[in-house]
């Protein structure tokens, strides 16, 4: 077999074998070191690539982002920072139909400002939100639907998790993809609030629900107790980042530092809870860093197969435009968003697409913006549908079954599918902070 087609070969292997259930790092490593050894019939290369790999990868200081990101989101999350933001957005919705929807996607674009987690989102906003809308008579497919399609908030609003493995495959800025960001993140979370406004008037029966005319108004006194430690965090971490005050590793650790500081104030973690949070940090640390290290042996792979050029020539035969070019990476996404996680598909669509982008003169920075919104629909398509099945096991609830939940998540998927259009047609608005 010729290099190429080893290398076509190899992505196939590592798409099944992660769809059986195979660890996506031992897949994605594995596989192309195999695929290395068979290439150059060298198993001292395909030996000295890995270490290359391993080396260029988790040594670099900008990875210190990951643990303090995470420990941020970890105690930001046992602190009850979101409760509390939810409390002050049903308040303030509190009179409008689907208003409780509307407060859970306000909430959870506050809450994903410093935590960085669909899974974390998705797991309190379950809990918290999805029981009060039940209890005001909102449809249950609807009440799972609002905690899905917001929780993907988390992975597109700085920081996030996912944004930072992007940075590391495309070789970019950490700071520059959290602060594009910030303007895709909000107009997603604007986009949520106008379509359940919408549904409420015209599919009042999808929607339900009644209005909120016994929650109390909160006093202002009550509001700033709530609001003011999250908002102090956004303002430290993403504030410090934009003024250049501070590097993404030094904004992570004063937001870590900050974060626990409020916890501990608020009496909100003891010191075994303190304990299970550093040993939660480690166990996601380690699952990111042996990500992106197998993505950088994979990238390799790829580079010696030399598959992303025999791409590039396959396009530029057909002479397919941006825009074709872009229809089928979105496509390709969103397919395998009914297999893969979100990581993997980064990891396995970046590094093949990514030599056919910079050519064009396209901006790494918006490419990456579109590749995770375009990822993330997966977060809400089955079969996979992770967010999916957080809420559905966080909930344990008889009454809501799993299709339930994919099936209120639909309409917000779409709404995520038109976001990504808008976002490819206007690249200006996810570079408009950078600018």
């Amino acid at each position: 077999m010729t290099p190429v087609e080893i290398g076509l070969y190899s992505v196939i292997a590592i798409i099944v074998l992660v769809y059986l259930g195979l660890y996506i790092p031992i897949a994605l490593g594995v596989v192309s070191f195999v695929s290395i050894w068979l290439m150059r019939d060298n198993f001292t290369l395909a030996m000295n690539l890995l270490k290359i790999a391993v080396g260029d990868s988790v040594m670099e200081y900008t990875f210190a982002t990951v643990p303090l990101f995470t420990f941020m989101g970890l105690v930001v999350s046992k602190a009850g920072l979101g409760a509390d933001i939810y409390e002050v957005m049903n308040s303030g919705f509190r009179k409008v139909k689907g208003g409780i929807g509307m407060a859970t996607v306000g909430a959870n674009a506050v809450f994903a400002a410093v935590t960085g987690s669909s899974i974390a989102s998705a797991s309190v906003f379950a809990k918290v939100s999805v029981p009060q809308m039940l209890s005001y008579d909102y449809n249950p497919r609807f009440a799972v639907g609002v905690v899905a399609g917001s929780s993907v908030l988390g992975m597109i609003i700085p920081p996030s998790a996912m944004l930072i493995i992007y940075s590391f495959v495309a070789e970019q800025s950490v700071g520059d993809m959290f602060l594009a960001g910030v303007v895709p993140g909000i107009l997603l979370a604007i986009a949520y609030v106008a379509a359940i406004w919408t549904m409420g008037r015209l599919t009042p029966g999808f929607v339900g629900g009644r209005s909120g005319e016994d929650l109390e108004w909160m006093t202002w006194g009550e509001i700033a107790e709530k609001t003011l430690p999250i908002v102090g965090l956004i303002l430290v971490v993403l504030g410090g980042i934009y003024t250049g005050w501070l590097t993404p590793v030094e904004a992570g650790a004063t937001g870590a530092l900050l974060g626990l500081i409020i916890a501990f104030v608020r009496r909100k973690m003891t010191l075994r809870d303190f304990w299970d949070t550093l040993l939660e940090t480690g166990h996601i640390t380690a699952a990111i860093l042996f990500l992106i290290t197998a993505a950088s042996i994979y990238s390799r792979m790829l580079g010696l197969a030399g598959l992303p050029n025999e791409l590039g020539d396959i396009l530029n035969e057909t002479q397919l435009s941006f825009f074709w070019i872009m229809v089928i990476y979105v496509a390709l996404m969103i397919f395998l968003g009914t297999l893969l996680d979100t990581a993997s598909i980064i990891l396995i669509m970046v590094p093949l697409f990514l030599p056919l982008v910079e050519p064009m003169g396209l901006s790494l920075v918006w490419f990456g913006i579109i590749t995770v919104v375009g990822a993330e629909i997966g977060l809400l398509t089955p079969p996979l549908g992770i967010s999916c099945f957080v809420i559905k096991a966080t909930l344990d609830d008889d009454r809501i079954r799993l299709k339930d939940v994919f099936l209120g998540a639909l309409p917000f998927a779409f709404i995520m599918l038109i976001v990504l259009i808008i976002l490819i047609r206007y690249p200006a608005l996810s570079l408009a902070i950078l600018n």
